[in-house]
C-alpha cells in the first residue's frame, strides 16, 4: 500500500508566480477566513503546487512544486485584501 502525498494547491496571478519562480517572493498570503482556516490551520502537507492560473496537470511550465515548510500568522497591508491591515496565513513558498 502506498501513501498518497498531501498536496496544497494554490492558484496565483502571473506577477506572483514569476516572483516565486525567481525566488523573490518568500510567502504566499491567504486571508484568515473560515475557508482557509479549514485548509491551513493545524494541517501538514508534503508539497505545495503553485499554479499560474488553472493549468492542465501536464502543463509543467505553469506549476511550481515546493516542499511544505509550514505557515505562520502575519498582519499585513496588501492591495488585494482591501484597505488597512489584515490577518493572513503566510505560506512559506521559497
Amino acid at each position: 500500500m502506498t501513501l498518497q502525498k498531501r498536496i496544497l494547491h494554490l492558484s496565483v496571478k502571473a506577477e506572483y508566480f514569476h516572483e516565486m519562480k525567481a525566488g523573490k517572493k518568500l510567502y504566499e498570503y491567504r486571508l484568515q477566513t473560515d475557508y482557509w482556516k479549514k485548509r491551513l490551520a493545524g494541517r501538514v502537507y508534503d508539497e505545495i503546487h503553485i499554479k499560474l492560473g488553472y493549468p492542465a496537470a501536464s502543463d509543467h511550465d505553469r506549476i511550481l512544486v515546493r516542499p511544505w515548510r509550514g505557515i505562520e500568522t502575519q498582519s499585513i497591508t496588501h492591495k488585494h485584501f482591501g484597505p488597512g491591515e489584515k490577518k493572513v496565513y503566510a505560506i512559506r513558498v521559497n
